[in-house]
């Protein structure tokens, strides 16, 4: 138990520190303001109210509650994993900043009916779109699960004895 409670701390952690930013972003611009920090990255405002690229964003307000639901039952799943792989650190350490990232752009839609967006890179006037902590942490997280596959995938063809 205490293992697991360590792992939703580290969910808790990336909700906190993604609300947090937030907050700061939003008591210091307006909507779409942008100042330049380096030569490739600008801080923004803007608001997404789709899915990653702004997938879905055009639509009418339904897909707000379809992300809602759907970061519901995949942090709920999530949960269920971390317990499996309690022991374990890389799969729950991923699956933590997945539940964390989903979390908080969860509570954005709630309080706002969008996501809350911020970090934005950009290079020859090509700028990717603007994203989040939250949004950082899921990208880890996915990275983390695909990493911990690919040891474990290795670890099992060891223990075979298959030399591919």
């Amino acid at each position: 138990m205490k293992r697991f409670a360590g792992w939703v701390s580290v969910a808790l952690l990336v909700i906190g520190l993604d609300q947090w930013s937030k907050f700061a972003v939003l008591a210091n611009f307006f909507e779409g303001e942008s100042r330049p920090v380096t030569g490739f990255f600008n801080l923004v405002l803007v608001y997404n109210p789709g899915a990653a690229f702004s997938f879905l964003a055009s639509h009418s307000g339904w897909q707000r509650w379809f992300f809602v639901g759907l970061a519901v039952v995949i942090c709920s799943w999530l949960l269920h994993m971390i317990w499996q792989h309690r022991a374990e650190r890389l799969q729950p350490v991923a699956f933590a900043l997945v539940i964390g990232g989903a979390i908080g752009n969860v509570i954005d839609r709630l309080v706002w009916g969008k996501v809350v967006d911020f970090l934005d890179f950009h290079l020859a006037g090509s700028h990717w779109p603007a994203f989040n902590l939250a949004d950082s942490a899921i990208f880890l997280g996915v990275v983390l699960m695909l990493l911990a596959q690919v040891l474990e995938s290795r670890r099992a063809r060891a223990v075979s004895g298959d030399s591919r």
